[in-house]
């Protein structure tokens, strides 16, 4: 099966979102994609299409920096930055 990276086609985005407790794997594991990211990917509406993800981890900054010169070689689409936010109650 062949993949292609998606890449946004418009301009930068920034979105905040909620991450929901999947009861399966009784971890919050499931991540809805707003509006936006559908504007931005409009392949993504295509009902009978796949699409799978593949994140990457970098503990430091100098193994990031080395991933994105190797992706700009490359000529790779940029990739999402997403970052886990845990919220605190403000009473």
């Amino acid at each position: 099966m062949e993949q292609k990276i998606l890449q946004p086609s418009r301009r930068v985005i920034d979105i905040k979102g909620k991450i929901a407790y999947g009861d399966s794997s009784q971890s919050w594991s499931n991540i809805r994609l707003k509006k936006e990211i559908i504007d931005e990917f409009p392949v993504l509406k295509e009902k009978r299409a796949k699409f799978s993800y593949n994140m990457l981890f970098y503990r430091d900054y100098n193994e990031l920096e080395k991933a994105l010169r190797r992706m700009r070689r490359q000529k790779m689409p940029l990739p999402l930055l997403m970052f886990m936010i845990k919220e605190t109650e403000i009473r």
